[in-house]
């Protein structure tokens, strides 16, 4: 689970980061990372739509994805903005697989 500090929360915030952030698309994910020089810790937020599936898929895309964000968090800059979109596939793929595909994007991105 991130922590409040950790999530963006308002659609303003998403809609920068996917407007100016720098993008970074994998098979199953796209990812937008947008860096500033703020000291606070890194901030994500998750875009899974209906497409992925009914609310049990989404809310289980979800929770895999922040569970992979919390797990990055460590290695991330200070002061990133970070929006995750799940695409449809996302939902039939292996946690090992998700993992590797987010991280790799991440690392490239906002490390």
């Amino acid at each position: 689970m991130l922590a409040r500090p950790n999530r963006l929360t308002r659609g303003a915030e998403y809609k920068a980061v996917v407007r100016r952030g720098r993008r970074c698309a994998a098979a199953h994910t796209v990812t937008y990372v947008l860096a500033s020089d703020d000291p606070r810790a890194p901030r994500f937020g998750f875009i899974v739509n209906k497409q992925v599936g009914s609310a049990v898929v989404r809310n289980t895309v979800r929770r895999r994805l922040k569970a992979v964000c919390a797990e990055a968090l460590p290695t991330l800059r200070p002061g990133a903005d970070i929006v995750i979109r799940a695409l449809p596939e996302t939902a039939t793929l292996p946690f090992g697989e998700l993992r590797d595909e987010v991280s790799r994007c991440l690392q490239r991105r906002a490390a």
